[in-house]
């Protein structure tokens, strides 16, 4: 059996689920440092949401190989923070008086198909330094429904691997009976 009991399970940066949490922090960071006023506490909770975000699913992948629970946990946090975020934006738009973008418009299909093909941070900060808050506001909630879901099939897939393979405690019995010949002890 060529089964380890601590394996390698790849690089979070990898994650299409955490590429796009790196995108919104650092959209979130440019937007709340060009349109929310210094002291304002929503500030520093969009920002703490977004660095949560992000942060918990590279937690939650490092424990991965000891820990399934933690990483089911901690992937679950980071969907709850992006969440968190989603309804700051959608404050931020209905407070100032601005456009949600509707499913079906224009701008809407534009934008879910520029986060279906982009995944990476100097495409999208491109795009912000270039539109009104609200256009970002409007980004960032499409790229927060998007993680949202890709958080969610990567919660369902660590799911089918526990009940598929079991977690660390098994995998050792697993490795140990394996190199013992199959005996118990």
């Amino acid at each position: 059996m060529n089964e380890k009991i601590i394996p390698n399970k790849g690089n979070y940066k990898k994650l299409i689920s955490y590429q796009k949490a790196n995108v919104i922090f650092c959209l979130t960071f440019y937007f709340i440092t060009h349109y929310l006023k210094k002291g304002d506490r929503t500030r520093d909770q969009m920002l703490q949401a977004a660095r949560s975000g992000k942060q918990n699913i590279v937690e939650g992948c490092a424990a991965s190989p000891t820990s399934a629970k933690t990483e089911i946990r901690l992937v679950s946090v980071a969907k709850a923070s992006l969440k968190e975020l989603l309804e700051d934006y959608e404050d931020f738009l209905k407070t100032r008086g601005f456009r949600q973008w509707e499913v079906g418009s224009v701008e809407y299909n534009c934008m879910r198909e520029l986060g279906r093909k982009h995944n990476d941070v100097a495409f999208f900060m491109r795009l912000a330094k270039t539109r009104p808050p609200e256009t970002i506001a409007n980004m960032c909630i499409i790229l927060l429904n998007q993680t949202d879901y890709l958080l969610f099939r990567q919660l369902q897939r660590l799911e089918l691997d526990f009940v598929a393979n079991g977690g660390f405690s098994e995998r050792m019995a697993r490795v140990r009976k394996a190199a013992k010949g199959g005996s118990v002890c």
